[in-house]
């Protein structure tokens, strides 16, 4: 039989209990309707329960009991009593017969609806504690007391969840719908992760026999793999999982505990588990609401998170989640990418070395490349799919550090760098470093004794406008990786550990993507360590220390500017694998970088390259004064000339506080 069928077999068995034990209870109403017309009966709900019992859960009928309605009696500790109130308000809703005999039941046309009145007077077993706030029914809403002039005359209507879930409809509560959201099983699920998983079901399956269910909770940077890994365990134990995420948690003790009763109530009718999607590392607001949620929680919960996060009133069991290693990712590559897997072997290697991408990002990439691959033969299709993947995997790895970081577009080419050739060499070695890393580290097996000293790094240093950040683009379109330009006044925190917590968000959001990370005036942060005279410098030194570490660490380049050379940290210089100095330029580089400014759609009339290299100023100021020459030439209505060359330049150098002799303009104009 397949599930399905089992499935429908099932709700047809609960369809016929129900209609059954509605017919049990109908019969109690007529019966309390026939002793009050025969003056028989009485007001009172006392003497009723010392009448034989009628019910439909007595012990001579209990094949009346409908499946839903007994899988709600074990999970809420429902008493006989209290499950007959469940049918005596599902009846109303289910069967038009109910309405008017409540009504004549009550010796009221208008009083349609069931009360806990009549349903003390007319069922059996009554007992006045399934009235209290903390009983089942109230405790767990799954009845909803009206407005009436006193508890037992106040109508009673069925909770519409419940309502569905005894006529065998399963679905998500919608007070919970806006809240949580479902997390799918992945199709494919490495090794390493399936045994993380596997450890979750089995961790349930033993402290659930024995009523515990301990929270589990995934750590590491992977957020798909936790999911993943998370949906699959709930998958063997027949689960459906959802995630929550932390900031939804209620502030008000009140509303969570709302939101804690529902929750734990669809816990038990939908078969599900709660995902607390705790990504950015702590919960918020000191972690106060979501903890007290998690404690609060009972069955099946997980949380996924960067750090452990301490809960104090349920066992916590701590899984750390690693990154994919290089084989599981190139495995991952090769089955998402379908027929096309086996003819990019190279062309996987490749992507593996630069981007370090999680489950759902690998996933993602593949998708979005053979979603925009061109129409056309095999050979051409081969062609076309390694660039379309490289970007598809820039797409997916790119950071999120908006706050931390700024990405620059590179736009800068070789040709307009004007450097000495020794740093020209220099830079190209760095992107040899790169793009042969995998062959170095991997299959010539020069970085298996460790990640220390593996990541690339490298100092430009020079005076401002010497070409540092545009040598940085330069390197970055060249490797076609895309550059971030960190902020440091955003880094740098007064308050103890929070810079190293932001240097750590900078550091793993670009370690998948393997951006380049630029640290503009890295002095500002790196400079030389200090002697330890108070708690101030102690910190400071301590930022530095795990600044160097992560630079070790990090498998992508990191490349840092400084203006000042000599203020950094020895012990930072020797970590750092390429030094380039980017010298002021001569007279001939200046002559050289005259002649590039100026794009050929620009109009030029009367410029002298010679002249205008004789004035003693960086790269970066030269651009400066092409711009703003240009912007008056423009408005001008005139091309670029000398005259306009040489009002841009005077208010160039009054801005470096340094007038141009005479020397440097004679002639120019």
């Amino acid at each position: 039989m397949t599930a399905t069928a089992a499935r429908q077999d099932r709700l047809r068995a609960n369809q016929l209990e129900l209609e059954a034990a509605l017919r049990a209870t109908r019969a109690a109403l007529e019966r309390c309707i026939a002793e009050r017309a025969s003056g028989a009966g009485t007001e009172t709900w006392r003497a009723v329960t010392d009448s034989p019992s009628s019910g439909v859960l007595t012990a001579d009928a209990p094949r009346t009991v409908p499946l839903a309605l007994g899988v709600l009696r074990r999970a809420f500790g429902l008493s006989r009593f209290e499950c007959e109130v469940l049918l005596l308000c599902a009846g109303v809703e289910l069967d038009g017969s109910f309405p008017p005999l409540c009504a004549a039941a009550q010796g009221d046309p208008r009083r349609t609806a069931p009360t806990f009145g009549l349903a003390l007077a007319v069922l059996p077993e009554a007992h006045w504690s399934a009235l209290a706030p903390d009983s089942p029914l109230r405790h767990w809403r799954l009845v909803e007391v009206g407005d009436g002039p006193m508890l037992t005359a106040s109508p009673l209507r069925l909770d519409e969840r419940i309502l569905h879930f005894l006529v065998g409809i399963t679905y998500l509560d919608e007070r919970l719908a806006g809240q949580v959201e479902p997390v799918t099983t992945p199709a494919r699920l490495p090794d390493s992760y399936r045994e993380l998983a596997d450890r979750i079901a089995a961790g349930w399956t033993v402290d659930a026999a024995g009523g515990g269910w301990p929270v589990f909770q995934l750590c590491g940077p992977e957020a798909s793999a936790k999911r993943g890994i998370a949906a699959t365990a709930c998958a063997a134990l027949g689960l459906k999982l959802y995630a929550l995420s932390p900031g939804a948690a209620p502030t008000v003790p009140l509303e969570r505990e709302t939101l804690v009763r529902l929750w734990q109530r669809e816990a038990v009718l939908g078969g599900a588990a709660l995902l607390i999607d705790a990504e950015d590392g702590e919960l918020p607001d000191g972690g106060q609401p979501a903890r007290a949620f998690v404690e609060r929680l009972g069955g099946p919960t997980l949380i996924a998170t960067r750090d452990r996060q301490p809960i104090r009133t349920r066992p916590a069991i701590y899984l750390d989640v690693p990154p994919l290693s290089a084989d599981e990712q190139r495995s991952l590559w090769r089955v998402a990418l379908d027929e096309f897997g086996p003819a990019l072997n190279g062309q996987v290697d490749t992507l593996v070395t630069h981007f370090d991408l999680g489950l759902g990002d690998i996933e993602a990439a593949s998708r979005q490349a053979l979603h925009e691959l061109p129409i056309g033969g095999a050979v051409e299709t081969l062609q076309a799919l390694p660039p379309i993947l490289w970007e598809a995997c820039r797409a997916q790895a790119r950071p999120r550090l908006d706050d931390l970081a700024q990405q620059i577009e590179p736009a800068a080419d070789w040709d307009d760098l004007v450097l000495p050739r020794a740093q020209r060499q220099l830079l190209a070695d760095v992107v040899a470093h790169v793009r042969q890393r995998s062959t170095v580290y991997e299959a010539w097996g020069l970085g298996r004794a460790g990640q220390r000293g593996l990541g690339i790094s490298a100092l430009f240093a020079g005076p401002s406008g010497t070409g540092k950040t545009m040598a940085a683009e330069v390197l970055g379109r060249t490797l076609r990786l895309d550059v971030w330009r960190v902020d440091l006044s955003a880094v740098v925190s007064k308050y103890i550990g929070d810079t190293e917590r932001r240097l750590r968000r900078v550091f793993d959001a670009a370690e998948s993507g393997g951006v380049i990370l630029l640290f503009d005036e890295a002095d500002a942060l790196f400079g030389r360590r200090s002697e330890v005279k108070d708690s101030h410098d102690r910190y400071a030194n301590i930022e530095v220390s795990y600044l160097l570490q992560r630079m070790e660490a990090y498998r992508g380049l990191a490349i840092l500017t400084t203006n000042l050379k000599p203020a950094l940290d020895p012990a930072f210089l020797r970590r750092i694998r390429f030094l380039v100095e980017f010298p002021f330029p001569d007279a001939a580089q200046r002559a050289e970088i005259w002649r590039r400014v100026f794009p050929a759609a620009t109009p030029t009339e009367g410029l002298d390259v010679e002249k205008l290299a004789r004035l003693s100023v960086t790269g970066g100021n030269i651009r400066n004064i092409a711009l703003n020459a240009a912007f008056l030439a423009a408005d001008a209505g005139q091309p670029v000339r000398m005259t306009h060359l040489l009002r841009a330049a005077r208010v160039e150098c009054a801005k470096l506080e340094r007038p141009p002799v005479d020397a440097e303009v004679r002639g120019w104009v």
